[in-house]
């Protein structure tokens, strides 16, 4: 099979890899869609000791099993495997199980390919009517989701008149932007500095969409979520959080610097940080999805597997407009 392959720093190669090799208890499914995610980005510059050469990256994927007595059903992906076992999975709280893996990282290759095997249990089913471009968006959205509903045990009132402030309009930060709707927020904000990206964004009816010199004034939001994860991201929204309010942090840009704790400490603001999402999370999201609740996706760009090089070229240097790219294989 065909695969893009990080094979050295800012490196990829569309190459020949051996096809996907199911394991006890895994189907083998068929790549129709795969998203580029941040973490992608990370290793292709050599910045994620987690993910080393020669890998293939990926794990936001969907597509049709092809193995087993689920063959021909249309699946999105859920990267993350868990034990099952330990203390944090009994308790449904998969995303921090001590043992997890996820496509992309050793020992498990990702889904930048034509194939890849997956657990059963990490397969949710996509309807008819939903393109796979879109089911590959549950991933990525999950973890927007995961934060906001993780936040939101912490405001207070009615959600109707609470103000969210995103930081990052990338997909993370538009999925979270989404979630919020979808949870009853009413007053939504995401702050995204890139001029192009601000432009795709601005026809968005969920949210409104602002740059730094036009983001809400300081003390005003009930909910801020730093989909970004920079020390100025997180002075920012040291500084956006209104009293008693909440930071949800999902971003893993900079691991220091930032928080004005003192601030944080005599306003009551709470902080939270993040990872993925859980099971229930992810098929919660994928359901929101299916049934229309988190608008049209206009907002993504879908482009040949074979060419993801020159997206992943073009994310680097800013000239991607688009919050999330969409790599799809050839179809043989």
């Amino acid at each position: 099979m065909k695969a893009l392959v990080y094979t050295a720093k800012e490196t990829l190669t569309y190459q020949d890899v051996p096809d996907a090799t199911p394991q006890e208890g895994e189907e083998v499914v068929r790549i129709h869609a795969s998203g580029i995610c941040g973490s992608d980005m990370h290793a292709y510059l050599g910045h994620d000791a987690r993910r080393p050469t020669p890998l293939t990256l990926g794990h936001e994927a969907a597509g049709i099993v092809m193995t087993g007595p689920d063959a021909g059903r249309r699946v999105t992906i859920n990267p993350l495997v868990a034990c099952d076992n330990c203390r944090d999975c009994r308790a449904g709280r998969t995303n921090i199980c001590a043992s997890r893996e996820i496509i992309s990282m050793p020992p498990r290759q990702g889904a930048f390919a034509d194939q890849v095997a997956m657990p059963v249990g990490n397969l949710v089913t996509v309807p008819d009517h939903v393109p796979f471009e879109h089911a590959a968006l549950t991933e990525p959205i999950a973890c927007g989701w995961h934060g906001v509903r993780l936040g939101t045990r912490i405001v207070e009132g009615d959600l109707a008149d609470a103000r969210a402030v995103v930081i990052g309009g990338g997909a993370i930060g538009v999925g979270a932007a989404l979630s919020l709707g979808a949870f009853g927020y009413g007053d939504i904000t995401v702050i995204e500095p890139n001029a192009l990206r601000r432009t795709r964004l601005a026809a968005n009816p969920s949210f409104a969409t602002t740059g730094l010199d036009d983001a809400p004034e300081p003390g005003s939001a009930d909910i801020v979520i730093d989909a970004v994860g920079y020390a100025a991201t997180r002075e920012h929204a040291s500084a956006l959080a209104r009293q008693g309010g909440v930071i949800v942090h999902i971003g893993l840009g900079e691991a220091t610097g930032g928080l004005d704790i003192r601030r944080m400490t005599l306003q009551e603001i709470q902080f939270i940080g993040t990872y993925t999402y859980t099971a229930q999370d992810f098929r919660d999201t994928a359901q929101a999805i299916f049934d229309g609740r988190l608008g049209t996706f206009d907002w993504i760009e879908k482009r040949p597997l074979a060419d993801g090089w020159q997206a992943f070229r073009d994310i680097r240097s800013g000239q991607a407009e688009a919050p999330k790219i969409i790599l799809e294989p050839e179809l043989g």
